[in-house]
């Protein structure tokens, strides 16, 4: 089956308002841009987005929440992105974070049809607990706190049961794809990509260099195609614009 589509803007078309986007990415590395800015043009909002991050205040995610087109995040930290936590503080955005590894699992069980794991992940504090801030009013109180989740003991340790994230669309980044929906990321930016791909019930692919289903060899394969069911083939201009979040350099002559 072809599952290419002729542009980013006809693939993210019928995302309705209220969705749940299941991102890709770490940071600025590996985030699928191209879709993202489909979906501002687009218009949608009251979005809830599972990533990593929010990218920065002019970039990837960070665009989204500039246009306040997100009503809820599930993240591992707020990161580069002041406005994502001038949002959180103000009672504009409810935020659930979570530990990192956390977040990979849930967004890979939802894939796999795990619909909960225990974990230690979190044991005795607020994440198992409950009563981490999920969003505060305009006066910095806090209006909605996690729920204190279930805690089973096996072989004398405490573990923590985590729900798993399927999220209605999944938006994500490779490297290379085939027609087929078959996926392969470069280096770092592999990160949640996979993990994205997998926990969305419908999953879009923006892909730098665009192949003939057998050109990949099955053993190369990140993300086989049954996951993934439309593909948008990026442009030369558009698969070269990778930003980078933060520039250290050194003074000249050191």
């Amino acid at each position: 089956m072809d599952k290419v589509v002729v542009s980013a803007g006809e693939a993210v078309a019928d995302i309705p308002d209220g969705a749940t986007l299941a991102v890709g990415g770490f940071g600025l590395c590996g985030i699928p841009s191209v879709l993202i800015q489909a979906v501002l043009e687009a218009g949608t909002k009251d979005l809830e987005v599972v990533s990593n991050n929010a990218g920065v205040d002019d970039w990837g995610l960070g665009l989204l929440l500039g246009a306040r087109r997100l009503r809820r995040v599930v993240a591992s930290y707020v990161g580069e992105n002041k406005e994502f936590a001038r949002q959180y503080l103000a009672g504009e955005l409810e935020v659930e974070l979570t530990p990192q590894g956390t977040l990979a699992e849930r967004m890979r069980a939802g894939g796999s049809g795990i619909a909960a794991f225990f974990t230690r992940t979190g044991v005795g504090t607020q994440v198992a607990d409950g009563g981490m801030p999920w969003k505060y009013d305009s006066d910095g109180n806090v209006a909605l706190a996690s729920p204190p989740k279930q805690t089973q003991e096996f072989d004398g340790v405490t573990y923590v049961l985590e729900r798993a994230i399927v999220a209605d669309f999944g938006l994500v980044r490779a490297w290379q794809g085939d027609r087929h929906g078959n996926l392969v990321f470069r280096d770092a930016a592999r990160n949640f990509n996979p993990l994205a791909a997998m926990s969305g019930k419908i999953t879009i692919a923006e892909v730098e260099h665009l192949v003939d289903p057998g050109d990949i060899d099955p053993n190369d394969v990140h993300v086989p195609g049954v996951y993934v069911q439309r593909v948008v083939a990026l442009t030369e201009g558009q698969a070269a614009d990778k930003r980078i979040e933060k520039r250290t350099v050194r003074t000249k002559g050191r």
